[in-house]
């Protein structure tokens, strides 16, 4: 294998390695050079161990609809749809290994990763190995797999072992399906693999586009042993049918004959009318999370060795399935009135499993849900993490949102806890969301008194990268309709070219390119603090888990 040394790339403080047969990377790094010539700035969040270059450069010759963006209809049960037989034949080579464990199926346009967190952290408390697949990844591919009792993400040496063993049968399947696997499908037979050959006691799945023609959706009713549905939201939309009922009908496609399924909610009751429609066409038994049998309490919020948790009570009553639970004192180190719903959806996963003879207490339940966090979700920063980004002295919250609801979500936590703070946001997305909705839910709900827009790849890729000039754009219609008194300050490119005429009184829109994420984030600190003095301040970093991954990235996560 003959690598290249990419000189002119020693500005990014790496070197660039790439293949000389490889020309999708060759066309990629023409294109990264391109925007370098042209004076663009964007940072990465990826950073993977040395150790897996050649597992990566493996998966990076598939097609990545992560970076590409899905096409339209690829996640609907129609001939546009993605095609499962060839990731059963694949699995099929590999010794269906999906068919070696019980699942926990999970679907749904938000709160996904965080249940999945949820259920899998209740199920080791009760001493089970889980597999736990997740996506996408925030640092590391091996984010997407944690295993055991521990939940410790998968290690490079496991991880070798599995692509090592089994890539002459991958590499014979991409042949005779003729190139048309993906890197989600290979990543996906991956998992179920690893978690066949370590002999897991269940696996918790998240689905990665949908539903219905998700590349998971290989699992068999009896490997199920409960499917949840989280949120339905218009995410995805070209790709799952064009509408909200489309998206609906595409992630009931994971409710299975005679498998109990869990929503989350709160549904539109037309939506909520499909998925029951469904369970009850599959012969399915459907228990719902935001019913009037159950319901949390927030009594506090409360600071515990640098963390923020929120205290709060649960309560599950479903006389007809048998189910009770009354959790007390629950601590939830996953902020939000958003995730109080997926804690609830998971206990009443944990309930429906126990219903069908898995051991699970109730004591488990509740150590499972305090124990539970996910990076980048709801997620304050220590002081010593504040520090090293260049920021002491003001609070820092990173937080992927992305979607409308995300947004809601984020506005109504920094209203719970910084209320009569100043705040400012910076914010990079990909081009394929709503963006106008998104900046609507944050300049009317949050308030933030500095806007910085910056940029990031979308994993690893420029594709569906949001430019700053078209989102600060589209913030400044928003900002108008909204009728909010803004100043633009225009192009910054570091906290020392602060102008002398910014107006305290009026929100501040400033675009910022870079190739650290540190500078768009000092910048928002050092206009944050023009403006309030010796105040006390909130600096949110949102938009999209990939630049919550590159700031990750900064604290050596």
């Amino acid at each position: 294998m003959q690598w290249i040394r990419v000189s002119s790339f020693l500005t990014f403080d790496r070197v660039i390695r790439f293949r000389t047969t490889r020309i999708s990377t060759l066309l990629s790094a023409t294109s990264i050079w391109r925007d370098w010539m042209l004076g663009r700035r964007w940072f990465s969040s990826q950073s993977e161990d040395p150790r897996l270059m050649e597992f990566v450069d493996y998966l990076e010759t598939l097609k990545n609809y992560e970076k590409l963006g899905v096409p339209k209809g690829a996640g609907t049960d129609s001939d546009d749809g993605f095609d499962l037989g060839r990731m059963r034949r694949l699995l099929h080579s590999l010794g269906n290994p999906h068919l070696e464990f019980k699942a926990v199926h999970i679907a749904g346009t938000k709160g996904k990763g965080s249940t999945a967190q949820f259920i899998s952290n209740i199920l080791r408390k009760q001493g089970y190995t889980v597999g736990c697949y997740t996506s996408p990844h925030l640092r590391s591919i091996r984010e997407r797999m944690s295993l055991g009792s521990n939940g410790e993400i998968v290690s490079v040496e496991t991880l070798n072992n599995l692509f090592y063993g089994v890539k002459s049968i991958v590499d014979q399947s991409i042949q005779l399906e003729k190139g048309s696997l993906t890197h989600f499908e290979v990543l996906t037979a991956l998992a179920f693999t690893l978690f066949a050959q370590q002999k897991v006691d269940i696996a918790v799945v998240e689905t990665g586009l949908g539903g219905a023609r998700d590349a998971t959706n290989v699992l068999p009713g009896t490997s199920i042993a409960a499917s949840v549905i989280t949120t339905i939201d218009e995410e995805h939309l070209s790709a799952l049918g064009g509408s909200l009922e489309n998206i609906a009908i595409a992630k009931s496609g994971i409710i299975k004959e005679g498998c109990p399924v869990v929503i989350g909610g709160p549904f539109l009751s037309q939506i909520e009318q499909i998925l029951r429609e469904k369970a009850t066409m599959m012969g399915s038994p459907l228990i719902s999370a935001c019913d009037s049998g159950k319901k949390s309490t927030l009594e506090s919020f409360l600071t515990k060795d640098g963390r923020i948790y929120q205290l709060c009570n649960i309560f599950i009553e479903c006389p007809d399935m048998h189910m009770f639970a009354e959790l007390l004192d629950v601590n939830l180190q996953m902020l939000g009135r958003h995730q109080l719903q997926n804690s609830i959806t998971a206990a009443c996963t944990a309930l429906v499993l126990r219903n069908q003879g898995w051991e699970i207490s109730d004591e488990s339940i509740h150590a499972g849900l305090e124990d539970a966090f996910l990076l980048g979700r709801s997620q304050f920063l220590s002081n010593k993490e504040a520090e090293l980004l260049g920021i002491s002295g003001t609070s820092a919250l990173i937080d992927g949102a992305h979607t409308e609801a995300a947004a809601v979500g984020l506005a109504n936590m920094v209203q719970m806890t910084h209320m009569d703070h100043k705040s400012a946001v910076v914010v990079a997305m990909a081009s394929d969301k709503n963006h106008s909705a998104f900046a609507n839910q944050l300049l009317s709900g949050v308030r933030p008194d500095i806007v910085v827009f910056t940029e990031t790849s979308i994993a690893g890729s420029r594709s569906r990268a949001m430019t700053v000039s078209s989102l600060k754009e589209i913030w400044t219609e928003v900002a108008k309709k909204l009728e909010i008194d803004f100043q633009d300050l225009g192009m910054i490119k570091h906290k020392n070219q602060l102008p002398s005429d910014v107006n305290k009184s009026r929100v501040c829109f400033v675009g910022c390119e870079s190739e650290s994420v540190k500078v768009p984030i000092t910048l928002a600190s050092a206009l944050l603090r023009c403006r309030m003095g010796h105040g006390h301040g909130v600096i949110i970093v949102t938009g999209s888990l990939h630049i919550v991954g590159a700031v990750l990235g900064c604290l050596d996560y």
